[in-house]
This record gives structure tokens, C-alpha cells and sequence, in this order.
């Protein structure tokens, strides 16, 4: 392209210095060292400024500067803060705040290529033509610029540099399975949250970069991925300038942004600058894609790698020979045509429309008359749109300020204090603390300005003090949301962790603990992750608990087989085992009653092999505990092993738990009658039971078993030492059953236990053995019931009686009461005994005895 030396004349205005002091231009792509040789060849010259795309970039830099040089020697120029010793030497500052106006030895400009900007181009631009150092002047950035450079800047030295590691494309990776230490780089505030999200859920949190975060924010969540308390950072392109961080795969989840006007796909060097930032130094680093973002192109990806793209055709370029004689005449200057043909006008940026809508305000007309107040209006026209409320929101902010400093000269302290209020709260969501940083840095702006502002030292130090508080609160809700360190810590070892067993340990208790953070506890041998633990965390807490369970299960499972007897209950309400107050194994129905099948719970962790020592341990506890809660059954059958008449007996109540209902009523002979008593063993009709299993304990168990083989449903029993108890509804049929094998037997809405109930109606047959008597009151006592109800819950037992006379109307003595009658089987004893007895009878039996037979046979003869 050829120039001509008008046109190189009009667009290198400056001093006569800027033709004789070397021009030089150190380009390539990320990780060369082209910021670290500036740094060192300006610290080698006696004084320098160097600017950077950022206000982080120029903070992190002054700092390094000061670690070196002292904090008297360096100053810092931003946007939002200025610190200028009065010795200062070294200045550190953001492209648009380079004290131009200040002669130094050195001076350099950071990320050059940034002329090509749609936004901020026309200010690297006019940087990359007018900026000089009397001995030096360095630019840095990609090689791209380099044809338009030589072109504009006629013998400037241009050094390329190779990237001092590789850089690899690896394609398409879901987000589950990207490695540790990769930036995940998505072009918007929901992408970002979105995936952020999706980390933390899966490998234990992540940092969170982005534009609209303050300095120092950013710097905290950088730390917390550069220290290790997270392997992951989700990010904007704002990794793409100068963010040194010790990342080995960038992987993209879009390829496409927002640039302020349109949604556009990125060009190839855009990617290759993000991309750039994976590997550090000499080690390599990789790039890809990953989520919905489909794969890079071959030959974009092949770009990438061989740092190959095309050059700029042109830079954005404005006027920076301003007239200020009236608003009018400074629109016109700015919009002055270009030098030359490689450079293009830029785009109205926001100063721009600010100072063209202003121009349009009658009260603006009115006070911007002068010079002086013109150039009042165009710097408050340049102060950034930080808070990003919309055009016409920081057009009126505009006006407002420039309104009172043109009449009052400075803003005034409550005004500005006014405006401070409502910004200083540290509550909401991220959201809120956001926008409101982004107010402090439009004030933090202002401030910056001392002639602006009364007491501006004060109201440096004051936002200052407010967007450090809210930056740091800011920072805890960002780490709070997206990172759980122990999940992060547990990720981590567990990448590490495939060929080194991990540390853990399960305590007495049951709390898990893995590489010194409780995962959880174990609920016998279930695990049961921490319940502080999000939902969301289960599956990273169940894998560290997996590593752990390969050594300890084995150890919980031997410490369980050598735990005294005593850990170990069975609940007979559900019959699950407990070991240590947790469930371990339930009962299941058996071939039959005393003999249930014991089934150990599913978990996580246990083997087949551990299953099955567990199963054994606990069918040696419940032979143990069904052989002495009913040991009185288990000696009866071994007593009656010689008596083939009791044998069945003993064996009908083996089969049904301690309670037989036989076929018919046994006729045994008194001998083995007495032998089957001495076994504790009743018969009542066509029932019979052994007396020490209705005790409660047993009792208790046995309905367990019941229930359990005849699939019934839990019945509620009566109280423990109750010899009955009333019915507030009839019992179904299944319930009935199932408390006449426990041995309750129900008569009139009560429930009388089996004992009682045969013994008093034997006790009633030999009571009224022969004749009917009285019925004794004392047995309402005795039933545990009323002497109103007594009657009928006798009736209900099988024992007769008979309702008291009908008493005369005026009668006042005491009531005749129920009369107890033999047994039908008494009476009809009674009535052959008297039939016997009476002479007529007598006389037919003589007659029918064999010696009246023989006598009238010999009278016939």
C-alpha cells in the first residue's frame, strides 16, 4: 500500500523526537513474552509508560512494577484511580488514561492489534501514531497488524516472536469429561451461570471471570482457580488479554458474541487469543469445543495451531486534534476524515453520542460557551457507560453533572453522598451486587477528577473503600453458588487419585471421612451422603465414597461379625435388624413359622461375600433368640419325643407358633394328660397352648412370626401384662386369627387372654359342678373388665347363666344375681344319675339284669 508523505505527515503529528527515537513492534501470538520484555526494557530507561487493554492488567503490572522499583517511583493511571507519587517514574495505565502529554524515555502499548476494534479502536489507534518515547517505543500484539504498522509507521522495526509452548486442537469434549484445569469460555451471563452450575454439580465448583466483575473480584476468583481450590474457571472472552493463568485446555462453549450492535461469529485470531491462553511457558497447552458448540472447522482449527491468520485491512482511526471553541466546532474536529486510506473513521462511540445528544439540551447550549466549558463537556462525555442502563440513562447522567459543575464548579459532598447511598449495601444476589459495583466505578470515575469533586481525596478513598467491600462480597456469592471445596477437593483426588489409594476412614459412630473431608455416614452398611451436601453433589460424594468402601467395608463388615450380641435387635414391629440402632436386614417368610429367612438390605458397597458372612452372623442371633424367648416350646417337643399321643399335639403348635387349634378336643389317658401339664402345656377345647409364650416378650415375638408367615398386616396387641382388653370396633377376621395364634381369644368386645380364659372356665365347672350357684363378682377382677360387662364376656367364654328373676315393682332390697349353670354335659350326667335311681327304673333293670332272664327261662321249662 503506498503512502504518500502528506498523508504520513497528517497522521504522525507529534514531536520531532517521535522521527528519531527507535520505533520498534515485538508481535506474535500468546505466550511469547513480548509484556515481560517490555516491562524490563522500560524499567531499564529512567523513565516509561506503558498502557494495557485493562484497568486489571494495569493494577496487576503496577503492583509487579512496585515489587521492583518501590511504591515512590511507580504510579498508576486509570479510568476509576489514580495513584501519582510526586517522584513517580514508571507509570502503569489503561490505553485511554496514557499521560500523552508527559515526556518519558520509554513508552509501549499492550495488545496493538485492539486498533482493529470496532469499539475501542480509534483510541489504540491514535496510540499506535502519536504515542513516542524520547529513547524507546515499543508495541506488542499480535502479527496480524503488522502490514498496516509499516505502512503507517515508516521504519519501524518489526520483530515476530513463535510461541514458546505448542498449542493442539482436541476437538469436540463434553463438559462431564473435560480435564482438570480448563477454562470453559461462553459469551454471556446466562451461558456462563448455566455451565458454572453444571461443574459445580459434577466436579465440585469452578471460578467465575467476566467483564462486568471488578479488578478485584476477578483477581479473588483467579486465586481461587490459580490456588487449587477449584480446577475449573468459567469465563467470557475477558480471559483472552492478558490473564496469565496456569490453564491447559480452553475449551469453547459458543463461537459466536454480542459485540454491542449484533450477535457475529468470531473471527479465527479472536479464538486463537482465547485459545492462546492454555499452556504457560513451555508446557503445552490444547483447545476444543465442548456443550452445544459444535467442533472448529478443519482449517480454522489448523490456523490456530500454526498461528496463521489473515492481516487487518484497515484500523479504526478519530481525530485527536480537537477544537473546543464550541461544542459545535468539537463535533467537528472529531468527525474530521481519515489521514490515510488504511485507516477508517470510526464507528459514534459512546463519548460521541453523548456529546452529540447533549449538544441538542438548551441548557447545555447555555452554559457551554466558553472553551473551557466546551472542554468540561467533552470530558464528562468520555466518562464509560459502566453501568449499562441504556443510552438515554447516561445521556441525563451526562447533563446532570456537567449542568452542576458548570455552575457550581465542583460537585458537592452531600449530592454526591446522595448518590453513594443506595450503593452500599452488601445484601442481594449477583445480580444486584453487580449493578451496583458498576455504579461505584461511574462515581469512582467522577472522583477520580480532583477539580470535579469537594474533597476528593475523601471521595478516592470512600468508593474505593465501597467497591473493595462490595467486590469481596461480591466474591463470596460467586464462590458460595458455584464452589463447594470439599466436593472440588474430593474431584480432584479422585483424578489423582486412580493409582494411589484414597485416605479414608468409617469412625465407630459411621461418619465417613475421605482425604479429611465427612462425606457422609453409614446407615449400617448404606451410605448416606452428608445432608449439608446439595443434591446436586450426591453422585461426587457416592464415587469418593466408592474409593473409600473398596478398604473399609471390609473392615465394617468384620468389625459388625465381632460386635457383641448386644448392638444387635430385632425390631418386631417391622422385623428389620438393627445393628446399632440401623437397619441391616429384615425377616421374609421361611419354610415355616420359626423358621423366617433372613435377608440382608442392598447397599452401595457389600459383596455377595460380605452378604453373606452378615446373613450368618444374624441367623446364629435369632436361633439364639427364638431358642430362649421360647425355649418352654423347644423343651416340650424334645420331652414328648417317647409319647406317640403328645407328639402331634406338640408339633400342630411347633407348626403354628405356640397356639394349635386342634381337629377335635384330644382324649388323652390322665397319665399322659399330667405328663403333657408338667410341660406347660394347656389344652382348652379344641385349643392348645404353652403358658410362658403368652408372657409379653414372647408373645411379642411370636406375632412377628405370624404375621410374617401369613402375610398379615401389624395388629396392635394388648398393653404388656394386660389380661384383656376392650374393642372399640369389631376386629376383622384376619386380625381375630392372627390374636387367637398370639392366645387372645374375644368374647363380647373384649379380648381375654388365653390362660385366664381357660382357667376360669375351669375353675367354673368344678364351681358349679353339680348344682348352679351365684356368680362370684370377684371374677370382674379377675378379667380385668366391669361387673357390668362381666356377664356377657362369660357368655362369650362358653359359660352358662342365667339372667336373675324379674323383681317386683315396688321391691327395694338388693338384686338377685346371675346364676352359673353346670355344663350341659354335667346336667345330662346328673339326669342319667337320676334316672338310675328312681324305682320304676330300678325295677326295669332288675328285670333286664341277667339273672331275671336266666330265672324265667327255667320257669318255661
Amino acid at each position: 500500500m503506498k503512502v504518500s508523505t502528506r498523508q504520513l505527515a497528517s497522521a504522525l503529528h507529534s514531536s520531532p523526537l517521535a522521527d528519531q527515537a527507535p520505533v520498534r513492534a515485538i508481535l506474535g501470538p500468546t505466550n511469547t513474552g513480548k509484556t515481560h520484555l517490555a516491562l524490563e526494557r522500560m524499567l531499564a530507561h529512567t523513565s516509561g509508560i506503558i498502557g494495557f487493554p485493562l484497568r486489571l492488567l494495569a493494577r496487576e503490572n503496577y503492583e509487579r512494577m512496585v515489587r521492583l522499583k518501590g511504591v515512590r517511583a511507580v504510579a498508576l493511571i486509570t479510568g476509576e484511580e489514580k495513584i501519582v507519587p510526586p517522584q513517580a517514574r514508571w507509570f502503569s495505565c489503561t490505553v485511554e488514561a496514557m499521560p500523552m502529554s508527559r515526556a518519558v524515555d520509554f513508552v509501549a502499548v499492550d495488545e496493538i492489534q485492539l486498533c482493529a476494534d470496532p469499539e475501542r479502536g480509534h483510541i489504540f489507534t491514535d496510540r499506535l501514531l502519536n504515542a513516542r518515547g524520547r529513547s524507546e517505543t515499543l508495541f506488542l500484539g499480535a502479527d496480524t497488524i503488522a502490514p498496516l504498522m509499516k505502512a503507517l509507521i515508516p521504519g519501524v522495526e518489526v520483530e515476530t516472536r513463535p510461541r514458546l509452548s505448542s498449542l493442539s486442537y482436541t476437538g469436540h469434549t463434553r463438559l462431564s469429561r473435560l480435564p482438570p484445569r480448563t477454562a470453559i469460555v461462553a459469551f454471556s451471563m446466562a451461558d456462563v451461570y448455566a455451565i458454572a452450575e453444571l461443574i459445580r454439580r459434577k466436579r465440585g465448583g469452578c471460578a467465575v471471570v467476566m467483564g462486568q466483575l471488578s479488578p478485584r473480584t476477578r483477581n479473588a476468583q483467579v486465586a481461587l482457580y490459580q490456588n487449587r481450590e477449584v480446577d475449573y474457571l468459567v469465563a467470557t472472552d475477558a480471559i483472552g488479554m492478558g490473564l496469565n493463568m496456569n490453564i491447559d485446555h480452553v475449551a469453547f462453549a459458543g463461537l459466536s458474541k454480542f459485540d454491542g450492535q449484533r450477535h457475529r461469529m468470531l473471527a479465527p485470531a479472536e479464538i486463537a487469543q482465547i485459545a492462546g491462553r492454555a499452556g504457560r511457558g513451555t508446557r503445552d497447552g490444547t483447545f476444543g469445543t465442548t456443550g452445544e458448540c459444535p467442533p472448529l472447522p478443519d482449517h480454522m482449527a489448523e490456523a490456530i495451531e500454526e498461528h496463521r491468520f489473515e492481516p487487518l485491512s484497515f484500523l479504526w482511526w478519530r481525530s485527536s486534534r480537537l477544537s473546543f471553541a464550541s461544542p459545535q466546532a468539537l463535533h467537528a474536529s472529531l468527525c474530521q476524515k481519515t489521514p490515510h486510506p488504511c485507516l477508517r473513521p470510526a464507528e459514534p462511540a459512546s463519548d460521541m453520542q453523548t456529546l452529540s445528544a447533549l449538544m441538542q439540551t438548551p441548557a447545555v447550549r447555555t452554559l457551554a460557551t466558553t472553551p473551557e466549558q466546551t472542554r468540561l463537556l467533552w470530558e464528562i462525555c468520555q466518562i464509560p457507560d459502566f453501568r449499562k442502563l441504556g443510552v438515554d440513562s447516561h445521556i441525563r447522567l451526562c447533563g446532570q453533572l456537567f449542568t452542576i459543575l458548570a455552575k457550581e464548579g465542583r460537585l458537592p459532598s452531600s449530592w454526591l453522598k446522595n448518590r453513594l447511598a443506595n450503593l452500599e449495601h452488601t445484601g442481594g444476589e449477583i445480580e444486584d451486587l453487580m449493578h451496583r459495583l458498576m455504579g461505584i466505578r461511574t462515581w469512582s470515575y467522577v472522583s477520580a477528577h480532583p477539580d470535579w469533586v469537594e474533597n476528593a481525596e475523601h471521595w478516592q478513598r470512600h468508593t474505593r473503600m465501597l467497591e473493595d467491600t462490595l467486590s469481596d462480597a461480591l466474591h463470596e456469592r460467586l464462590a458460595s453458588r458455584f464452589v463447594d471445596k470439599r466436593a472440588a477437593s474430593l474431584a480432584r483426588r479422585l483424578e489423582e487419585a486412580d493409582n494411589t489409594p484414597l485416605l479414608c476412614a468409617i469412625s465407630k459412630f459411621g461418619e465417613v471421612r475421605v482425604e479429611g473431608h465427612d462425606v457422609g455416614h453409614m446407615r449400617g452398611f448404606t451410605f448416606v451422603p452428608d445432608q449439608e451436601a446439595a443434591r446436586s453433589d450426591q453422585a461426587l460424594i457416592f464415587k469418593a465414597a466408592r474409593r473409600a468402601a473398596r478398604s473399609e467395608i471390609p473392615r465394617l463388615v468384620t468389625r459388625f461379625l465381632q460386635a457383641p450380641e448386644s448392638d444387635i435387635t430385632l425390631d418386631t414391629q417391622t422385623g428389620h435388624f438393627l445393628w446399632n440402632g440401623e437397619r441391616i436386614a429384615h425377616l421374609r417368610k421361611g419354610d415355616t413359622v420359626l423358621q423366617p429367612v433372613i435377608h440382608v438390605e442392598d447397599a452401595e458397597f457389600l459383596e455377595s461375600a460380605h452378604k453373606a458372612k452378615i446373613r450368618q452372623r444374624l441367623t446364629q442371633s435369632l436361633t439364639a433368640k427364638l431358642q430362649q424367648t421360647l425355649a418352654p416350646l423347644f423343651r416340650a417337643e424334645q420331652a414328648v419325643a417317647d409319647h406317640p399321643l403328645l407328639r402331634g399335639i406338640v408339633h400342630a403348635m411347633m407348626e403354628n407358633g405356640g397356639v394349635a387349634a386342634l381337629p377335635a378336643p384330644p382324649s388323652l389317658p390322665p397319665q399322659e394328660a399330667t405328663f403333657l401339664r408338667r410341660q406347660a402345656i394347656r389344652l382348652h377345647g379344641t385349643l392348645a397352648f404353652c403358658t410362658p409364650l403368652l408372657k409379653p416378650h414372647a408373645m411379642v415375638l411370636r406375632s412377628l412370626l405370624l404375621r410374617l408367615y401369613n402375610a398379615l398386616p401389624v395388629t396392635a396387641l394388648p398393653p404388656d401384662g394386660a389380661v384383656s382388653m376392650r374393642l372399640s370396633a369389631p376386629l376383622p377376621l384376619p386380625a381375630q386369627e392372627l390374636l387367637r395364634s398370639i392366645g387372645w381369644v374375644a368374647s363380647h368386645h373384649t379380648l381375654v387372654r388365653l390362660d385366664i380364659a381357660a382357667s376360669i372356665v375351669q375353675d367354673m365347672r368344678q364351681f358349679c359342678a353339680r348344682t348352679a350357684k351365684p356368680l362370684p363378682l370377684a371374677l370382674a377382677s379377675r378379667l380385668g373388665v366391669s361387673k357390668k360387662e362381666l356377664p356377657e364376656v362369660l357368655k362369650g367364654l362358653g359359660i352358662r347363666l342365667q339372667a336373675p328373676a324379674t323383681l317386683p315393682r315396688h321391691y327395694a332390697g338388693p338384686p338377685a344375681p346371675f346364676m352359673v349353670l353346670p355344663t350341659r354335659q354335667a346336667e345330662k350326667r346328673k339326669q342319667r344319675s337320676a334316672r338310675a335311681t328312681h324305682p320304676k327304673h330300678l325295677q326295669n333293670a332288675l328285670n333286664n339284669s341277667p339273672f331275671a332272664i336266666l330265672s324265667t327261662l327255667r320257669s318255661r321249662m
